[in-house]
């Protein structure tokens, strides 16, 4: 069934997936004639998704994306889509979100939006209600046979829509248990049971970052049958345009100076920076189009993208597939091969497979979700902006309106009396002197208290409140910047830290400063030994609310030159066929500090890829390739990146 709606008709069975369990609704349902008529949408299958961006971060939590209104302050452009119904006459709607700010208990609700239908919005205004994803109910609403449906944004403050449903039994509830609304979207999509197909392939690679990407590369030059699997539309990870952290690390050193040819054929070229930092740049600088390119001309891999690994199918300490559901269309996939790659940063396949895993219970470094603002007296600003109004912001210059007002956000961190960088007289760690040129770079972190994978939406929002309440300070406090909006924020956040699966060398800081040798030097590391803590300058009044942090520097987290860090990092110690490559490697919390950074991760990822190229030709694991195949390996490491079995 490829359809964007869902409609029951004779649909009582499929409406009864979706009661709330132990209610006396539950039991009259049953004996009710007539009453399951309804139709059910998936937001992210709207036909024109508008100015509303595809957030698939929390799918493990939710069971699925959802839509965000990303739009800085301006209302984005509506979404829509058109639907057909069983029957004319009265519906009540349910809509499923969330009031974002709701976890802080402060005033406002900055998320909120409408729902249009044939262009007339429900009375109910959403994003107004609850901690938690929850059916918000819209009331009744009249129908007839065909609707336009839309989500029409009101404020630009990341409003947030999962699903709709129209149900004719005006007394029905709708569940929020998991399992409950899983089983309901699967069944009103005809997808079946079991996953389909997606074929056999000798090396599957998960993750589309800089890791990722140049392991299936690798691979595939070196003779395999490679899968790469992303969850998002594009491939770079942190180093790509939706989140533009600049890649770090240096390449080609000796002695085996092809280690990262790879990484420079896909890594962008040096950006121009206006403030000091290549971080937050403009988007284009990450040139996302020259990784999709270098991937798309080797004929080996299959390209997977908007796909999320989502289960692993194992049998005795080995992997034997995968499952992957679309982040659009829901379905699943099962793909197997003979040997794996997990390249997710959060070390989710691994996971999924049993492999031994590390992650810190506290003092975690943050994540970034980064930003930069514009001046709109600029025309050359203005030109180059990537503004959701952008058509509209170029008019208003145009005629000479340049002023750019912005609303007191009494729902953000109130920064109205606290320092920050930006803040006249305030700076970050190593920041610019340009005030602007502090704001949203690599500093502003928050999670430190929080676990990466399970809060990572409160870790991105709370990001997001940092950063408005910031520019209301400067805007309306400080009454700085009158011609200055903000440009660009990703709300894909950037993690530092997450789990880190144990392979047969756990690496730790004390390494890289000591040197240690050891006899399977693999990648080379050059970044210093960079953890980040919550920065005392800026911490007062806001425990469990920090959102600048500050880098580890100086004696005790330098090390001299390069230091080659040990291939045995590269494979999990007990799940017999699975290499990571990434910050999910087999490091201690303070040893990975100098291995995270994107080119540092790249050249793992070509090592992975010329290891499992061994692994298929040699019939050995991983840990055989160590053992048995090290001198193999090492040649294959003086080769061209570029040549190709």
């Amino acid at each position: 069934m490829n359809r964007r709606q869902f409609i029951g008709t004779a649909g009582s069975a499929s409406l009864l997936l979706l009661l709330t369990r132990g209610t006396v609704a539950y039991a009259s349902f049953k004996e009710k004639k007539g009453n399951g008529e309804f139709v059910f949408l998936e937001a992210e299958q709207f036909k024109d998704l508008g100015g509303w961006d595809l957030d698939q971060q929390v799918m493990d939590q939710m069971g699925s994306p959802y839509l965000l209104a990303h739009g800085l302050g301006i209302p984005v452009k509506d979404a829509s889509t058109e639907v057909k119904f069983p029957s004319i006459g009265k519906y009540r709607v349910w809509v499923r979100t969330r009031d974002w700010v709701a976890p802080w208990n402060v005033p406002g609700a900055p998320g909120k939006f409408q729902l249009l239908v044939d262009g007339t919005p429900l009375e109910e205004t959403f994003g107004t209600k609850g901690v938690d994803w929850h059916w918000h109910d819209g009331g009744i609403v009249n129908v007839n046979k065909k609707a336009s449906i839309a989500l029409h944004d009101l404020t630009g403050f990341e409003g947030r829509c999962d699903s709709i449903l129209f149900c004719k039994d005006l007394d029905f509830e709708p569940s929020n248990e998991l399992e409950t609304l899983t089983a309901f979207r699967r069944n009103l999509l005809g997808l079946p049971e079991q996953p389909e197909e997606g074929g056999y392939y000798d090396f599957v690679v998960v993750g589309g970052g800089f890791a990722g990407t140049c392991a299936a590369i690798s691979a595939a030059r070196n003779g395999l049958k490679v899968a790469l699997i992303q969850d998002r539309p594009i491939l770079g990870g942190n180093g790509s345009s939706e989140v533009r952290v600049w890649p770090e690390g240096r390449t080609q050193q000796e002695p085996f100076p092809h280690i990262g040819d790879i990484v420079n054929e896909i890594a962008p070229d040096l950006a121009q920076p206006k403030y000091g930092s290549r971080n937050a740049v403009g988007g284009i600088a990450y040139n996302d189009e020259r990784k999709l390119e270098v991937v798309k001309n080797e004929p080996r891999i299959t390209l997977m993208i908007e796909e999320r690994a989502i289960a692993v199918e194992n049998s005795n300490n080995k992997i034997n597939a995968i499952v992957i559901q679309n982040t659009k269309t829901a379905r699943r996939k099962r793909i197997n091969a003979k040997y794996f790659a997990d390249c997710t940063g959060d070390a989710s396949v691994g996971f999924l497979a049993g492999a031994d895993y590390e992650i810190s219970s506290s003092g975690i470094m943050g994540m970034s979700n980064l930003w930069n603002v514009l001046d709109a007296a600029n025309e050359e600003e203005v030109l180059k902006c990537e503004c959701k109004d952008k058509t509209a912001l170029t008019m208003s210059c145009e005629i000479g309106k340049v002023e750019q007002p912005f609303p007191r956000c009494p729902w953000a961190i109130d920064l109205s009396n606290k320092p920050f960088p930006g803040r006249k007289g305030y700076k970050g760690q190593w920041g610019s002197k340009d005030p602007l040129g502090n704001l949203g770079g690599w500093f502003w972190e928050s999670g430190f208290d929080k676990d990466p994978i399970t809060d990572i939406e409160k870790i991105r929002d709370l990001n997001f409140r940092a950063m408005y309440g910031a520019w209301d300070a400067l805007k309306n406090v400080d009454h700085l910047y009158p011609n200055h909006r903000l440009g660009w924020c990703a709300f894909i956040a950037g993690k530092r830290e997450s789990r880190r699966l144990l392979g047969d060398v756990l690496l730790s800081a004390d390494n890289f400063k000591l040197r240690k040798q050891f006899p399977d030097p693999a990648f080379p590391c050059s970044w210093h030994i960079d953890i980040h803590t919550p920065h005392d300058k800026f911490d007062e009044g806001l425990k469990g609310q920090e959102f600048i942090s500050k880098a580890t520097e100086g004696e005790g987290y330098s090390y001299e030159g390069i230091y080659w860090a040990p291939y045995r990092t590269l494979y999990s110690r007990n799940i017999k066929n699975l290499f990571m490559a990434g910050r999910d490697i087999s490091v201690t919390r303070d040893g990975i500090g100098p291995i995270r950074v994107m080119r540092t991760c790249g050249m793992m990822g070509e090592i992975v890829g010329k290891a499992a190229s061994i692994c298929v030709k040699r019939n050995v694991s991983p840990r055989g390739v160590y053992e048995k195949q090290l001198d193999e390996l090492k040649v294959l490491m003086s080769k061209p990146g570029s040549e190709r079995i």
